[in-house]
């Protein structure tokens, strides 16, 4: 395992945990019809947090660079909604998270 697929591979990690979390959070708060779309996101989020586990334990680079992209998808998203609900927390985190999974994404694939 290179060093730029590991450090690609860990930010994924974190960026799925970290979304993975969120919803977990939502899920404890929410109620009524908010409590079934949390539920849907926490599965979501359980899956892409799979993904990036399995991306560390195979070692395949394919899976890592799917598995990235689509975390570098969610967290832009994630950065709109941030700045929707004018959010700076919510806006700043998330993008900077796509930025550095990003980063660390054309590294791996460059590395």
């Amino acid at each position: 395992m290179t060093l730029p697929y590991l450090v690609c591979a860990i930010i994924t990690a974190i960026s799925a945990a970290v979304s993975f979390g969120y919803s977990i959070a939502a899920l404890r708060t929410a109620g009524g019809e908010a409590k079934t779309l949390a539920l849907y996101a926490g599965g979501r989020s359980a899956a892409l947090l799979l993904g990036a586990i399995a991306a560390l334990v195979l070692q395949q680079a394919g899976w890592l660079f799917a598995i990235a992209t689509m975390m570098i998808i969610v967290q832009a998203f994630d950065a709109y909604i941030g700045t929707t609900i004018k959010d700076r927390l919510k806006t700043f985190g998330p993008a900077l998270t796509a930025l550095f999974n990003l980063a660390a994404l054309i590294w791996a694939i460059l590395g």
